[in-house]
């Protein structure tokens, strides 16, 4: 069971907010918790507009950036956009080669293999790079901001590198002619833009400049149409969606749903995607395929699926990411098997609070969701690290609100060969005989953050309602608060005191479906992977998202458990 913990917010705000604008009520609570307590701001949230995006150039190295480009478009030097083998790099790659198309250029596209080249910018691949194109100007995207060795080697060969970029800075930026990260200077709301984000920023202040200088290929470009892949690569990167996020992911599933493109209908296909796509098929069934190749190898063929023109090679292409992506998902549920049994071995709560798992022929690829997958088993910060036949780990690395990863690794960066990301999920280059030492003092920064802190797995209920007020008008005003995710999660409501109307069924794969009543109201209610939990004799306490279950032509207001108790007094 989890520790449920209801969301402050204030009363009487809520009721301002309800009165003022006629909002359902529990939703005005969830804006007032949310921060959103002024009409104007409740309306930018509400109806976010492309019209609210800040100007490109007042981010930091843009102005350098945009006419770096514009030149080397001019001269017809060839551009080599240098992405990443992950969502975010390969839609960002796919966006800013099709604008340099489009705006005239000669453009050519790099991504490094992810067991060969390893993350980010690396000498090695870059220069694989430059004498494959014979590049004048490398843009990047996704990465690079702390890749000072490969910008100096590209500098060497004569050849400028324009990084954008969304991680960190660890160490000195690199000494490239412009480096575009939110992080190194932006506005606050485009402070958390994924890569793409970034590269749409680029796109942006290009078709800005071009338009300036009368180019008319930029005066006929238009941007709204390659939302589609802003939203998937900010959705899948895990950016949260709040301030230009939220605006971009918006207009980007309007886009998508409008017209997927010949790649991603054929992904849609193979994933049994039907009807409006939103950001759970984003993230949990467009995002995942797409992923699969880079992952376990090459990411090219997830990058000329986006690309794709013809029907047939797009469903080739489709049909060749779900079969990665089934190896993929074969690979994790053998490894998460392999790390809990290595942790469960000696696992003691109160004095684990940071956990490293190391092993031979983990795939590097692999490790980072099998992170996540213990982060939420264990709740604790998790490191998983694979090795190669020479002794060197690759490391990725998960945790939680409660603990910055980049700083924990910071505190221990005596042991390691590499490291960089965000606060709750970063990358590490580790070799073999200084896992242990950094397993205990990674360990001991844990603790000293966390002990004493109730570390089972936290539920935030937005709200406690009655079972009564659950109805279409309530469900519409929720789902007026899309696009959901990291930084605006889907509500939790919680109901007090259900009874059963007859015993639960167990359905599908371990799921637990029930008719639950409360007062004069009753509701249907599934536990996905609920199946094995003892259901408590008498009144219950319910923990539940909303959904809409369309079934046969019949559609019903469904509960989608999160949790369920016995029921506790108010």
């Amino acid at each position: 069971m989890k520790n449920w913990v209801p969301v402050e917010a204030d009363d009487q705000t809520a009721l301002r907010i309800h009165r003022e604008s006629g909002h359902h009520p529990a939703v005005c609570r969830l804006l007032a918790s949310r921060g959103l307590t002024r009409a104007d701001a409740i309306d930018r949230f509400l109806n976010p507009r492309l019209s609210d995006i800040s100007d490109p150039f007042e981010m930091a190295g843009m102005d350098r950036a945009a006419a770096r480009v514009w030149s080397a478009i001019d001269a017809g030097e060839m551009v080599v956009i240098y992405g990443d083998y992950d969502v975010d790099g390969v839609t960002s790659t796919a966006l800013l080669f099709t604008v340099l198309s489009a705006l005239g250029g000669r453009a050519r596209m790099f991504l490094p293999h992810r067991v060969d080249d390893g993350y980010g910018l690396g000498v090695g691949p870059l220069r694989r790079c430059i004498e494959e194109h014979q590049p004048g100007l490398v843009i990047t995207v996704d990465c690079g901001t702390g890749s000072v060795d490969a910008v100096h080697a590209a500098r060497e060969a004569g050849v400028d590198v324009v990084i954008t970029d969304h991680h960190e800075p660890a160490g000195e930026p690199a000494p490239a002619h412009a480096i575009v990260n939110p992080k190194l200077g932006a506005p606050a709301p485009a402070a958390s833009l994924a890569g793409v984000g970034v590269a749409f920023k680029l796109c942006h202040a290009l078709i800005k400049t071009g338009r300036d200088g009368n180019h008319e290929a930029a005066r006929q470009l238009d941007l709204r149409g390659l939302l589609k892949w802003v939203a998937l690569g900010t959705v899948v990167d895990l950016a949260p969606l709040e301030g230009e996020n939220r605006i971009l992911v918006r207009h980007g599933l309007d886009d998508l749903n409008a017209g997927a493109g010949i790649g991603l209908e054929a992904l849609k296909a193979v994933g049994g995607v039907r009807g409006p796509v939103d950001t759970y098929h984003l993230g949990f069934v467009l995002g995942p395929r797409l992923n699969a190749a880079g992952r376990l190898g090459g990411a090219e063929a997830a990058l000329e699926l986006l690309l794709c023109r013809d029907d047939t090679r797009a469903r080739a292409l489709a049909g060749e990411l779900d079969a990665a992506n089934r190896e993929r998902q074969a690979m994790e549920a053998r490894m998460v098997e392999e790390a809990c049994a290595e942790i469960d071995s000696t696992f003691d709560p109160d004095r684990d609070f940071g956990l490293v798992v190391a092993r031979d022929g983990w795939h590097p690829g692999v490790i980072g969701i099998v992170a996540s997958r213990l982060v939420n088993r264990y709740n604790r910060p998790v490191i998983v690290i694979g090795f190669d036949d020479e002794g060197t780990g690759k490391g990725s690395c998960r945790s939680f609100a409660s603990f910055h990863l980049v700083n924990g690794l910071a505190e221990c960066a005596e042991y390691l060969a590499a490291y960089g990301g965000h606060a709750q999920a970063a990358g590490l280059t580790i070799e073999r005989d200084q896992v242990k030492p950094f397993r205990q003092a990674f360990n001991a920064v844990a603790a000293r953050e966390l002990q004493g802190t109730d570390l089972r797995p936290q539920l935030r209920i937005d709200a406690w309602i009655d079972m009564a007020e659950i109805d279409d008008r309530m469900l519409e005003a929720v789902e007026a608060l899309r696009p959901f995710g990291l930084g605006n999660p889907k509500p939790v409501w919680a109901v007090r005191g259900a009874r059963l109307l007859g015993p639960p069924r167990i359905v599908g794969r371990g799921h637990v479906k029930m008719l639950v009543t409360a007062g004069a109201a009753q509701r249907e209610a599934i536990g996905f992977g609920m199946g094995d939990r003892e259901i408590p004799d008498g009144p219950i306490d319910l923990a539940f998202r909303l959904n809409r279950n369309e079934y046969m032509g019949r559609t019903t207001i469904q509960l989608v458990l999160e949790d369920f108790r016995e029921t506790e007094s108010a």
